[in-house]
């Protein structure tokens, strides 16, 4: 079915957005996240409880590609203060990352601990985050300071912006049902799915959307978060702008949690953990969801400043996942190619930019491995070579 008629020159103007961005990208993004996250291993090294710094660790090392995609984001904001969109970004991703697994260990009150430690999203998007004790329900305590220390850091960036005092609300709100739907999704094995539902259903979205579209794309809403950060970067912004982005990328968000979930199917299936696409009843009606779902994202792009730039961020969040190799065969294949149908001519060379993206992060993450200077970080390392990328579940 492709693009509408009804687009008009979108696509190809979303092709002008996909070669600008990269022009930005490449000299003053990239380059800066490599920095931030080189600061973050370092600070991670040095968290005296050795649970936690392996889990800081691994969490950088196997999904540090989430962090440089999500960075890319900041090519929406002006040159002159894209360096503080970027370090709220990353120190924001890898906040995200590394809370997914702690609250995914076992504690005594699973949705206590959680809803405690994602309050670290309130502390950094609030212009003085309090003191929270994060780790009051869980067995390990002692990070030295790395989470309060995430949270200060993409405080400080967002603070520095001219319309952070618009952006930051929004941005909260939206971070806020992130934490309560990654906290819910993570209970899932010990409380039952209902508990997921019954809170899906309760969601203004519940009208549009399945229940469970609507909490996958809540627990990957980090998304719009990134893009709230780089929008505090432009003065112009207004609190009506700062809403539609929200609003408009739920659906982009679910799309990326589904696509995790069919790429990590088989894994999923062995381990016994939770995965939003098992809930449509077969092949056909998750492939015309998802194909639903990649219209309305688009629709929703359409209707936001800089809708191009947007468009382009549908299609990179979909590319991200079928340049997965699970994506794009057997079953895989099938449940996309509706999808795929929705988003040429834009898939293709964006598809291409990230299957070279992930054959670079292979390279690289290779020569880490070699180079591993400890046993504890070779563990690490190792670690994170059996791991992909992945947004959350």
């Amino acid at each position: 079915m492709a693009w509408q008629a009804s687009d008009r020159g979108l696509p190809a103007a979303a092709g002008v957005a996909l070669v600008s961005a990269n022009l930005r990208y490449w000299p003053t993004v990239f380059p800066q996240v490599r920095r931030e996250l080189r600061r973050w291993d370092r600070r991670a090294q040095r968290i005296p409880d050795p649970c936690l710094r392996a889990q800081a660790l691994r969490k950088l090392q196997g999904e540090r590609f989430n962090t440089e995609v999500a960075a890319t984001l900041a090519t929406l904001a002006p040159a002159a203060r894209r360096g503080a969109a970027v370090t709220a970004i990353v120190a924001m991703e890898v906040m995200y990352d590394y809370l997914d697994g702690l609250s995914e260990q076992p504690v005594a009150d699973p949705l206590a601990n959680g809803r405690q430690l994602y309050r670290a999203f309130a502390d950094a998007l609030t212009p003085a985050g309090p003191a929270t004790d994060h780790y009051r329900h869980h067995p390990h305590r002692d990070d030295g300071g790395y989470l309060a220390a995430l949270a200060s850091t993409c405080r400080g960036a967002l603070w520095s912006l001219p319309a952070a005092g618009v952006a930051a609300p929004v941005a909260l709100a939206v971070a806020s049902r992130c934490g309560e739907a990654q906290t819910r999704t993570h209970v899932v094995s010990r409380a039952g799915v209902g508990q997921l539902a019954s809170w899906a259903e309760a969601q203004p979205e519940c009208d549009m959307l399945r229940w469970w579209e609507v909490a996958s794309g809540a627990a990957a809403s980090v998304l719009a978060v990134h893009a709230l950060l780089a929008l505090a970067a432009d003065p112009a912004t207004t609190a009506e702008q700062a809403q539609a982005i929200a609003t408009a990328y739920l659906t982009t968000c679910a799309l990326t949690t589904l696509l995790d979930s069919l790429v990590d199917a088989e894994a999923d299936g062995a381990s016994g953990e939770h995965g939003y696409l098992a809930y449509y009843r077969d092949e056909a009606e998750a492939a015309e969801r998802l194909g639903h779902l990649a219209r309305a994202a688009v629709a929703s792009a359409r209707g936001l400043p800089r809708a191009a730039h947007h468009a382009m961020t549908v299609v990179g969040a979909v590319a991200f996942y079928l340049s997965a190799p699970a994506a794009r065969i057997g079953r895989g294949r099938r449940i996309t190619t509706p999808m795929v149908a929705e988003l040429r001519p834009l898939m293709t060379p964006v598809l291409m930019i990230f299957e070279a993206w992930r054959r670079a992060k292979h390279v690289r993450r290779r020569a880490c491995h070699t180079s591993a200077s400890s046993p504890e970080r070779a563990s690490v390392q190792m670690a994170a070579l059996e791991r992909r990328p992945r947004v959350r579940r």
